[in-house]
């Protein structure tokens, strides 16, 4: 990202190599051209959606989640995943995300009790690797 605008700045980056530059080089120059036209509008993003790369970067930041060896709603983990193949996790993925038939699992949400014993709860969602 360019120096001018940095994304959630505080989270600890994915490492910068293999789809990781690729990808960062894209969201780059989507963040110029959204700058530099507000009014932009961009047609094709859903070929990013379901690129290789993207998809892998994505799923690098799931997988080096602290939350990725709990199950989620689908109650597979990171590791599972992994056990099972992550390319082949990733192809199917997105075959079924091009072919416009992919439908995420809703997130599971529990109510948890906010830090500070003010007795107030907030919402925990639980979301899925992908199902």
């Amino acid at each position: 990202m360019p120096k001018d605008a940095p994304v959630n700045a505080s989270a600890p980056g994915p490492a910068r190599s293999g789809s990781w530059p690729r990808v960062s080089e894209m969201q780059a120059k989507l963040h110029r051209w959204a700058v530099a036209d507000p009014g932009r509008r961009f047609g094709d993003l859903f070929n990013l959606v379901h690129d290789p790369a993207t998809l892998k970067v994505a799923w690098d930041r799931v997988a080096g989640n602290t939350g990725a060896r709990s199950a989620g709603v689908d109650g597979r983990t990171a590791p599972d995943v992994e056990d099972a193949g992550v390319q082949k996790f990733l192809d199917d993925l997105r075959s079924t995300v091009r072919a416009g038939v992919f439908r995420p699992m809703p997130v599971r949400e529990r109510m948890i009790p906010k830090p500070g014993g003010s007795g107030k709860m907030r919402r925990l969602g639980i979301p899925t690797e992908a199902a």
